[in-house]
């Protein structure tokens, strides 16, 4: 039997574990439940991975976001390991093909949300599943008062009473001592051992500027610290046109939403992971499930909505361990905003019922109907034709989710689907009459069991590799084929999509449950107030209030935060500061100077306040330290 270090090694070809992978993966091992709080970028999947591929049986990987199970399959996928995804776009026959397969032990990890699990088809196909592990990512979903709530985790439990004696590893990059022990209890744990890795990123130096232009400031650090970076703003125009202004300083960067097509994204994410873009301005849809070690700026031009999302994101630089910043920018107003976020993010009930009657309106959708279907739904244009703030209709769409009243996907891919409605022997005859077609009809039979019975996705290169034919030729035949009545075929979409989980209610009688929900305002009031605190005013150094903040209970300063490094220029006077910095920067200049010369020539007994005058006006992004020890003029 293979080692976890002989399977790391052959399917990812890493020599050695990152700190805790090893201890996780034996716990799996040893059948116990495990929590694994690992900080972005800490390899948190190689984890159940690795496990998974040691032991007979499928994994089964619960997540809440599309876009990061799929990518994962893809990267499994790619090293030789079958997986298979299932989410909430999906149509019922690509669902119910995925599952047959997994019980023939076609797949080794089994991918889907949260709220597929409950679905009627996964519960009958449950007993057939070898399942030997439940890996629950972005674990922190479960605490119903935390910063992402998802009520379908709190019914994961469920699934242990069906899969008896199976552990479960939860995952999660930021958790607070009560979401940790909310997981504990919510997933059942019994015989369970807690991994957490330090908050603390000894080379990450975090600081925050207030300024007038966010803009100059942006253009200001990106020219100072060489090497990748990721702008985040919070609106899909903010992205845009802030790459043109970048673009216009011969910055090569690129812009990032989940407004793009599938396509759009995943060649953006290409060009930034390979380096021919420098620059990704991006809103919070950028970033999950990326590796990528050699990011030195991490700059948020607009303030996030609490510590954990800011520290995730925050903590996508400098994962190859080497100095990297993270720089929140804010103005006056945007802090004014922040503390008034709540009453947006928190429309009023009544609000809400409107806004339920507007969509009922907009998709034309009677009471009493809907459960299970899927509708295109373009927020943009409800919002103008129903006279609506956008802010306020998102978090209305946010609202009527975690209430149980729909799912709202902005890129859902549905697959084209096909199905016969012609008899075999009209077939043979359409074939003899029309036989241009005879080479597609004859892949669809081939290729697709069952499509005479039911709508099967049916993917067109596929198709199209053994027509002979591109994309845009078996598309033009499907649409003929269907014009002739041969087929029904329903086109792939990849648009924003309403799924309602029950029935449309009557708006009066739409059911909100009051209580809980002023509780997660209150909760969220609580939290941004934090995020507030931490940036304008910490009291101590960054890495110090993030980490108690987590629980992580540190008391030894980073050193390289602006909290610190304003905390040491104090220690000089300003007299003596001014002095080893006029000296300084008499001898540097855009050449590379080294660092020891500098500190011989001005003494060695000041050598740790010019230390600290380099430092400082390093923060500043005056002075570009390099890794060969030399230094010189951003």
């Amino acid at each position: 039997m293979s080692t976890p270090l002989q399977i790391l090694e052959k399917y990812w070809g890493h020599a050695q574990f990152r700190p805790l992978q090893s201890d996780i993966i034996d716990a799996v091992l040893a059948q116990k439940d495990v929590l694994a709080l690992l900080p972005t970028g800490g390899g948190k999947s190689i984890c159940f991975q690795v496990p998974a591929l040691m032991q007979d049986g499928m994994c089964l990987v619960i997540s809440p976001l599309i876009a990061l199970m799929q990518d994962q399959v893809n990267n499994l996928q790619e090293k030789g390991i079958d997986a298979a995804v299932i989410h909430s776009g999906m149509p019922f026959g690509a669902v119910k093909e995925t599952l047959q397969a997994c019980t023939s032990g076609a797949y080794k990890f089994l991918y889907l949300s949260p709220e597929r699990i409950e679905s009627n088809l996964f519960k009958e196909y449950l007993p057939a599943l070898d399942i030997s592990l439940i890996a629950v990512d972005e674990a922190h979903c479960i605490a119903q008062w935390g910063y992402d709530f998802r009520p379908p985790y709190l019914r994961i439990a469920d699934l242990r009473k069906e899969l008896r004696g199976v552990p479960v590893i939860a995952l999660t990059a930021s958790a607070t001592k009560e979401v940790e022990a909310t997981i504990i209890e919510k997933l059942s744990f019994k015989e369970h051992a807690i991994f957490r890795q330090p908050y603390k990123r000894p080379a990450l130096s975090y600081s925050y500027f207030e300024v007038e232009s966010k803009i100059n400031k942006t253009l200001e650090i990106i020219k100072s610290v060489q090497g990748g970076g990721i702008v985040y703003c919070n609106t899909r125009k903010q992205t845009k046109d802030i790459t043109e202004l970048l673009m216009l300083q011969k910055i090569s960067a690129d812009y990032y939403h989940a407004g793009l097509s599938a396509e759009e994204r995943q060649l953006k994410q290409k060009k930034w992971m390979t380096g021919e873009t420098r620059i990704m301005v991006c809103t919070s849809a950028f970033g999950m499930g990326i590796d990528k070690d050699d990011v030195r700026t991490v700059i948020h031009y607009d303030m996030p909505d609490c510590l954990e999302n800011y520290y995730q994101e925050a903590g996508r630089a400098g994962r190859d361990g080497k100095k990297a910043y993270a720089v929140l920018l804010a103005t006056s107003a945007d802090i004014t905003k922040a503390r008034n976020l709540h009453e947006t993010r928190f429309p009023s009930i009544d609000t809400i019922k409107n806004i339920y009657q507007a969509i009922a309106n907009y998709l034309q959708l009677p009471v009493g109907i809907g459960e299970g279907s899927y509708y295109d739904f373009n927020v943009l244009e409800f919002c103008n034709n129903f006279k609506l703030d956008l802010a306020i209709v998102t978090q209305t769409l946010k609202v009527l989710e975690l209430e149980g009243h729909i799912q709202f996907s902005e890129n859902i891919f549905l697959p084209t689907q096909v199905c016969f409605t012609c008899s075999k022997k009209s077939l043979e005859t359409f074939e003899e009459a029309y036989p241009v077609f005879e080479p597609l009809i004859k892949a669809l039979l081939r290729s697709y069991q069952g499509i005479f019975d039911n709508r099967i996705s049916v993917f067109e290169k596929r198709l199209g590799g053994i027509c002979k034919l591109d994309a845009m030729g078996v598309q033009k035949q499907l649409q003929q084929l269907a014009a002739m009545g041969i087929i029904e075929y329903l086109p792939q979409k990849e648009t924003p999509q309403i799924h309602f989980l029950v029935n449309r209610a009557p708006a009066a009688f739409l059911h909100i449950d009051k209580d809980q929900y002023l509780k997660r305002k209150k909760a969220f009031t609580d939290r941004i107030n934090t995020l507030i605190h931490f940036a304008t005013n910490p009291g101590c150094c960054r890495s110090v209030f993030i980490g108690n903040y987590f629980g992580d209970i540190d008391k030894d300063p980073c050193g390289i935060c602006d909290y610190c490094l304003s905390q040491k220029k104090n220690k000089i006077d300003d007299a003596g500061f001014a002095a080893i910095e006029k000296a300084l920067l008499a001898q540097v200049g855009k050449t590379p100077v080294p660092t020891a010369h500098i500190i011989a020539t001005i003494g060695d007994d000041k050598k740790e306040n010019t230390w600290e005058v380099i430092r400082f006006l390093e923060s500043e992004n005056r002075l570009i330290m390099n890794e060969d020890g030399t230094i010189q003029l951003a």
